[in-house]
């Protein structure tokens, strides 16, 4: 596996999102079978682990720097800030002063005395984008973090948080049923040096090939209001997945490997952070970095699931009136 450069750090091309573990898609696994996912990542030589302090509400960098923390060595550590459980609602809130202090909470949670990357996990609007990053750039000449990361912002702001710090990763959706990183973003990353690191890889689950019953999410299941997922427009989207899945037979491999590979073909910046609750999926995903498949192959994948032939859009209206990524 030729590492990939995200920041000053080279990991391998496919990382952990941690999510799964404490939030999300309804009642999570339990601390143990965590630990033990956690434990298998780290056996088979993942070595970028993404967590922030909204999964779980604090839960999930608890979990990651109790498992973790002992070998802090090992690996690259990424966390986020500016979207928070505040009184048990999500907030978003990008002020510097609690930026900073989302931080002191993170180095205790994550047991650590730095985070080696550290998101704005959403631009709060009120509040300029200079101060937010200005705040991190704080805490890069305090030594508390390494890196500045951004999440779900459009090429526009990326540049002008640029302008204040250099910004070492972009994270947003990007996967084959969602393109819209294609607009501008994913080519300002390259062009300004930052990693663009892939979160949702596997379509929340659908290019797994597995999900194809969606009536029995969870009541905490957030894709239940996400319109993909909404029964007309998914009994739509489960058509390209046959097509898809012949694919994959064609390919030799799985087909969360098909679209794993498929990122990972989108360029050298690019770093597909899948999440998983199931240890086989993990190691089936770390191996997708390994396979050699056909460009001819993955630009057929391409052509099958794409932005004109996937039903719905992936974020409900109020949920995206909280983003800055571009639009088709």
């Amino acid at each position: 596996m030729t590492p990939r450069k995200v920041g000053p750090f080279s990991v391998r091309p496919i990382g952990l999102g941690c999510m799964n573990l404490s939030h999300a898609y309804g009642v999570p696994p339990s601390p143990e079978a965590g630990e033990a996912l956690l434990r298998r990542a780290l056996e088979l030589g993942v070595d970028f682990f993404d967590t922030a302090a909204l999964y779980g509400f604090g839960a999930n960098e608890e979990l990651v720097g109790r498992v973790l923390g002992p070998h802090r060595s090992r690996f690259v550590l990424a966390s986020k800030c500016g979207m928070t459980g505040v009184d048990g609602k999500r907030v978003i809130d990008g002020r510097p002063e609690t930026l900073k202090h989302t931080c002191e909470e993170a180095l205790r949670r994550l047991r650590t005395d730095v985070i080696d990357l550290y998101y704005l996990h959403r631009w709060d609007r009120q509040v300029p984008i200079e101060d937010s990053v200005g705040a991190l750039a704080d805490l890069v000449r305090e030594g508390k973090i390494r890196a500045i990361g951004l999440s779900e912002v459009s090429a526009a702001t990326l540049r002008r948080a640029h302008a204040v710090h250099p910004i070492a990763a972009v994270q947003t959706e990007y996967s084959l049923w969602t393109r819209n990183a294609e607009i501008a973003v994913l080519e300002a990353c390259r062009e300004l040096g930052a990693a663009f690191v892939a979160f949702s890889p596997l379509a929340r689950g659908f290019l797994g090939g597995a999900l194809r019953d969606v009536s029995g999410f969870d009541a905490k299941d957030i894709r239940r209001a996400m319109p993909r997922f909404f029964p007309d427009n998914y009994a739509q989207n489960l058509k390209l997945l046959d097509g898809f899945e012949a694919l994959a037979r064609e390919a030799g491999c799985t087909p969360a490997q098909l679209a794993l590979a498929w990122l990972l073909a989108q360029g050298e910046h690019v770093v597909p952070i899948p999440g998983t609750t199931r240890i086989a999926h993990l190691e089936e995903n770390f191996a997708a970095a390994s396979l050699r498949i056909d460009a001819a192959l993955l630009e057929r994948a391409g052509a099958l699931l794409n932005r004109h032939t996937v039903a719905g859009p992936r974020y409900p209206a109020a949920t995206q009136q909280e983003i800055d990524t571009e639009e088709f």
